[in-house]
C-alpha cells in the first residue's frame, strides 16, 4: 500500500510532468495525430470509434472501482465524487464514440496507448486517494462543494452542447466547415473549454491533491489541442473570423 507522503510525491512528479510536456507542446507546435490532424506516420492505426473506446474506458473503470472497493468508507462526498467523475466518463467513454460522425476515419494505436497511461494515471490516483487514503473528503454541505459542483455542470453543459453542433456539422458528411453560433463566436474549441471548467469545477468540489492534479493535467493536455485546431482552421479557411480566440474567449 502506499503511504499519504509517497502518494503525494507522485502527484507532484505526475504535475512537473504535464508542465514539461505542455511546455513542449505549446513551443514546439506538435500536432497530436488523431480527429482533423490524423496522419498515418504514426504507426498501425484502428478504427476511431473504438480507439475512442479504449482510451478513456481506464478512467471510467478504475476511478469508481478503487474509490468503492476500498478499505476506507466512502461518505457522502466521496459518493458525489465518484458521481461526477462517471457522469463525465460514461459520456465520454460510451456515448460519445459512437455519436461522432467519423465512418472510416481511424486513430493510431500510439495515441491510443499514451491515452491509456494518461487516463489510467488520473483514474488511479484520484480513485486510490479515496478509497485507500482518505478518511474524510470533507464536509459535504460547503461553500466549495456547492461551488465545484456548479462549476463541474456548467463545463458538463458548454462540452455536451458543443459537442453536439460540432456532430451536427457533419451531418450530411461534407467535411469540415467553420462552426457558427454558441461559444464558437468567442472561441475556436468551446468542447476543450468546457471540459477545462467541470474538471477545474470537480478540484473545487473535492479540494484534494489528486482533484488539483488532473485539472492541471487537463488544462496541460487540451490548450495545446485547442491552439492546434485553432490554427488549423486559420490555414483552411481564409475567411475565419480573426477577432476569435482559441480555448479561453477574449485572451487566447
Amino acid at each position: 500500500m502506499i503511504n499519504l507522503e509517497s502518494f503525494n510525491l507522485i502527484n507532484y512528479c505526475w504535475i512537473a510532468i504535464g508542465a514539461i510536456t505542455f511546455i513542449i507542446l505549446v513551443f514546439t507546435n506538435i500536432r497530436a495525430p488523431y480527429g482533423r490532424h490524423t496522419t498515418d506516420k504514426w504507426g498501425k492505426m484502428i478504427d476511431n470509434k473504438w480507439g475512442w473506446f479504449w482510451m478513456e474506458l481506464p478512467a471510467l473503470l478504475l476511478f469508481p472501482l478503487l474509490a468503492i472497493f476500498g478499505p476506507t468508507d466512502l461518505d457522502q462526498m466521496g459518493m458525489l465524487l465518484v458521481l461526477l467523475w462517471s457522469l463525465h466518463y460514461i459520456n465520454r467513454t460510451v456515448i460519445f464514440p459512437f455519436r461522432i460522425k467519423t465512418k472510416g476515419k481511424k486513430i493510431p494505436l500510439t495515441i491510443v496507448f499514451s491515452a491509456l497511461f494518461f487516463n489510467g494515471v488520473n483514474g488511479f490516483l484520484n480513485g486510490y486517494f479515496i478509497g485507500y487514503l482518505s478518511e474524510n473528503n470533507g464536509e459535504f454541505y460547503s461553500w466549495n462543494v456547492a461551488l465545484g459542483i456548479g462549476i463541474f455542470l456548467i463545463g458538463m453543459i458548454i462540452n455536451q452542447v458543443t459537442d453536439t453542433k460540432l456532430i451536427s456539422l457533419r451531418k450530411n458528411n461534407s467535411g469540415y466547415v467553420i462552426p457558427r453560433g454558441w461559444l464558437f463566436e468567442y472561441i475556436s474549441c468551446p468542447n476543450h473549454f468546457g471540459e477545462i471548467v467541470e474538471w477545474t469545477g470537480f478540484a473545487i468540489a473535492a479540494w484534494n491533491l489528486p482533484a488539483l492534479t488532473f485539472a492541471l493535467w487537463t488544462f496541460y493536455n487540451l490548450v495545446p489541442r485547442a491552439l492546434n485546431h485553432h490554427d488549423w482552421y486559420k490555414e483552411k479557411f481564409d475567411d475565419y473570423p480573426k477577432k476569435r480566440k482559441a480555448v479561453i474567449p477574449f485572451i487566447r
